[in-house]
């Protein structure tokens, strides 16, 4: 498939498609889960079904992960725009576009993507631009949806099942399925840094490149919708459960992120003088992240699922925590080479929807810069179990990471009331809804012995 570089041109989305020569455009908005949900228009139509008027029904910020409404309506067509900065090629069809649109309604203040511009724009106002990228670990089985679904999502068999982590035999015996979903992604306008199988059967991870705020959360977004449907396409499956089950590894979602002056792009993080290499905002950014990161905890880990990958023996951290190139802490600071220094949330599961979890991230940074937070002492330890002495610890249920959101005030303040309220009825919705479903291990364990 041809590639098409995204566009720069101006004038209207429907131009701009056209002159590119596109000749259709898929078409969505992105929802609470980080899905895209589209319309696959002609591009010469575009104008006419979906233009200066044109409507989307707002029933998406009410759309559960279940395919349910977890809200009231009335349900009605609310006013969209179409972002000409979203464009990139659709690699699952020649001449074929996708274009982002964002509800400018009152649905416009529980939009993920509306809610990281909003966030954007306050580290805008400060002379902060953004710069981020996200890395996934994901998991593919060598079984299609069918397949699946017949054996009841019991019966898993992974891909690569002899796979080792980092093996160079591995990367060679399945360098083709891996290479043709770097091509499909680079057909989509993704181009990851790294790409390749990691932690045991089944298991992959992409490091992408670092963007632009919105634009590293798109291309985040739309990796894990592409590598998905490539992998159906296989006859495979790829999933991004932060825990899929008790016999595969726990899956990461981790956000590098950084602050560079708006005017002149100078990195804000790095000071060669200043302790561990951080400069006084780079501190005050990292304490912000730690202190909030309990009660922001559902911002980044809204699904049930994502509290599993926490339990013991897991790698993922068990309480907020940060050190200069620890691996095992919720905030890693990566100070050196200067020109790549950053933090890496290591919080988030491979589930995490990346414009929740971007949009808490610079919200914690800026609240960490304005307050002049202090930084609590690094944590210094390591492995699957180990937790920060003195570090707070992290909600385990959904339940009561949405509780503990609904009663900050530091993020009420950032995000305001409508979304917090919104956000924080879903996560509950959420964790309602699983609390009435019981698994086969559950059963196993009890049924005999109470």
């Amino acid at each position: 498939m041809a590639r098409k570089a995204k566009t720069g041109k101006s004038g209207s989305v429907a131009s701009l498609l056209a002159g590119d020569g596109y000749e259709f455009a898929h078409v969505g908005l992105f929802d609470l889960n980080g899905g895209f949900r589209e319309r696959r228009i002609r591009t010469a139509d575009l104008d006419n079904v979906i233009g200066q008027d044109g409507t989307f029904v707002n029933v998406l910020p009410q759309w559960d992960v279940g395919e349910a409404v977890a809200g009231s309506g009335p349900f009605v067509g609310e006013k969209v725009t179409l972002d000409p900065a979203s464009i990139r090629p659709y690699p699952f069809e020649d001449n074929a576009a996708i274009v982002v649109a964002e509800y400018k309604g009152p649905s416009e203040a529980l939009s993920p993507r509306s809610v990281l511009q909003q966030q954007i724009d306050r580290a805008a106002a400060q002379g902060i631009s953004v710069k981020a990228a996200f890395e996934f670990e994901f998991h593919v089985l060598d079984q299609d949806a069918d397949e699946i679904r017949a054996g009841g999502f019991e019966q898993l068999s992974p891909f690569a099942a002899d796979n080792r982590c980092w093996a160079g035999e591995s990367a060679a015996i399945y360098g083709d399925f891996v290479s043709d979903l770097g091509e499909t992604l680079l057909d989509g306008d993704i181009d990851p840094v790294a790409l390749g199988l990691e932690l045991g059967p089944g298991c992959l991870e992409a490091t992408l490149r670092a963007k632009d705020a919105m634009r590293a959360a798109d291309d985040a977004a739309f990796f894990k919708m592409m590598t998905k449907a490539y992998a159906r396409r296989q006859g495979r499956t790829a999933c991004f459960m932060a825990q899929m089950g008790s016999n595969f590894a726990g899956l990461s979602g981790h956000l590098h992120l950084s602050f560079h002056d708006k005017k002149t792009g100078k990195a804000l993080f790095p000071d060669r003088k200043g302790e561990h290499g951080m400069s006084k905002k780079f501190r005050s950014a990292v304490a912000g992240m730690v202190a909030l990161a309990p009660d922001g905890f559902a911002m980044s880990h809204h699904t049930v699922n994502a509290y599993r990958r926490h339990s013991p023996g897991n790698w993922a951290p068990k309480t907020s925590s940060w050190a200069p190139e620890n691996y095992s802490v919720g905030v890693r600071v990566v100070a050196a080479p200067e020109d790549r220094c950053r933090l890496e949330y290591r919080l988030p599961g491979s589930d995490t929807n990346p414009f929740l979890t971007l949009s808490f991230a610079i919200a914690a940074c800026l609240w960490g810069i304005e307050t002049d937070a202090e930084l609590p002492p690094p944590f210094l330890d390591g492995g699957p179990d180990a937790g920060a002495e003195g570090g707070e610890p992290l909600p385990r249920t959904l339940a009561e990471a949405a509780e503990r959101l609904q009663t900050n005030k530091p993020l009420r303040e950032a995000f305001g009331d409508t979304f917090i309220d919104h956000f924080s009825h879903i996560c509950l919705h959420e964790d309602g809804a699983m609390r009435l479903h019981v698994s086969a291990a559950e059963r196993k364990r009890y049924m005999e012995a109470v």
